[in-house]
């Protein structure tokens, strides 16, 4: 038989085609596969190779057997309080102060540096420290800091203008903190995760509302104060 790889592309194509023939009725009498190669002569070729099976791994998964047959579970309620739609609208004095809470990363945290040297030295606000690993419903590093409602107004479109394009969560306090974090929240720029389903209400000797007690010293004049 001539070298396959000599002949012209013409014949080439019909060599194969007549190889190819006894394969198909070999596989068509029931043959097996490598039967039928070796009845085309390619058994010894790359295309006679058999294709090994999946290898599986011994033991049983640890969430147990038929997991897609399982129910689909109804979450329980993250709103403490509304089984059902409330009838009157809250007060919007139910909320007593607010936090800010700038996130940040190793490679933006001097962005996050430069906010919270201006927020010190204009605003009266509580300022925490660096949380440098995720702490509490913050899934990132950040800091925060508290401030009353009558700076709400201005603070708001100051981090607007101001954020350097960090992501910041802007939320109330009320009696319900976690309600607070995942449901009354504002966002400057981009929104992420926050890890606030576990959250509890404050227990019996502690207070309803968590409190804002600035400790900061504003000495530089807010920007824009002087318009008008």
């Amino acid at each position: 038989m001539s070298d396959i790889n000599s002949l012209p592309r013409e014949a080439d194509d019909q060599r194969w085609a007549d190889l190819l023939s006894p394969t198909r009725r070999a596989l068509l009498r029931g043959g097996s596969l490598a039967a039928a190669l070796a009845a085309s002569g390619l058994a010894g070729s790359a295309a006679a190779q058999e294709v090994s099976a999946p290898k599986t791994t011994a033991g049983k998964s640890p969430w147990g057997e038929h997991t897609d047959l399982a129910p689909t579970p109804r979450p329980p309620n993250v709103r403490p309080g509304e089984q059902q739609l409330p009838a009157l609208p809250r007060a919007y004095t139910d909320i007593e102060s607010y936090h800010a809470h700038i996130y940040f990363d190793e490679d933006n945290y001097h962005k996050a540096a430069l906010i919270r040297k201006w927020v010190a030295e204009r605003f009266k606000v509580e300022l925490g420290d660096w949380n440098l690993e995720p702490r509490g419903p913050h899934v990132t590093p950040s800091f925060y800091f508290g401030f009353t409602n009558d700076l709400l107004p201005i603070i708001v479109p100051w981090l607007q203008l101001n954020s350097l394009g960090l992501t910041i969560l802007i939320h109330p306090n009320t009696e319900d903190p976690r309600a607070d974090h995942l449901y009354y929240a504002l966002w400057v720029n981009r929104s992420q995760p926050v890890n606030a389903y576990g959250m509890k209400n404050p227990g019996p000797n502690e207070p309803k509302v968590e409190q804002i007690y600035p400790n900061t010293h504003p000495h530089v004049e807010l920007e824009g104060q002087r318009r008008g």
